[in-house]
């Protein structure tokens, strides 16, 4: 399994079965992360968490608060491709980790990145 990421720049691969994207909200200035696992051909979420509410970031149905964070499950169907761009109110880009290890895509003003699986 392999994460593709592509931007203007060109396509990145990244060796991975599951990955982290966390990033700063631009409105309430909260951490969101959500866990990915690459199956089939597709992305699925498989957890979300949120530091707080309000202004479009409203913890999810059956959400348990951990002392930090809201933390749920999403229902939702695998996607094929996962589309970023980034907002005028956070040019700090997206924190994605997989294996260990933790880089910051994005940043880029208005910048677009394309979340995928890999095609063999």
């Amino acid at each position: 399994m392999a994460l593709c990421i592509a931007s203007a720049a060109g396509v990145a691969k990244i060796a991975a079965a599951a990955f982290t994207l966390s990033w700063t909200h631009s409105a309430e200035k909260t951490r969101w992360e959500e866990d990915w696992i690459i199956a089939n051909g597709a992305l699925q979420i498989s957890e979300a968490r949120v530091e707080g509410s309000g202004a479009g970031m409203e913890p999810g149905i059956q959400s348990r608060f951990d002392g930090r964070s809201w933390r749920w499950k999403p229902q939702t169907q695998p996607l094929r491709e996962l589309r970023l761009t980034q907002s005028a109110g956070n040019s700090d880009g997206w924190t994605l980790c997989a294996n260990g290890a933790c880089r910051t895509i994005g940043g880029a003003r208005h910048a677009e990145l394309v979340l995928s699986a890999c095609k063999d």
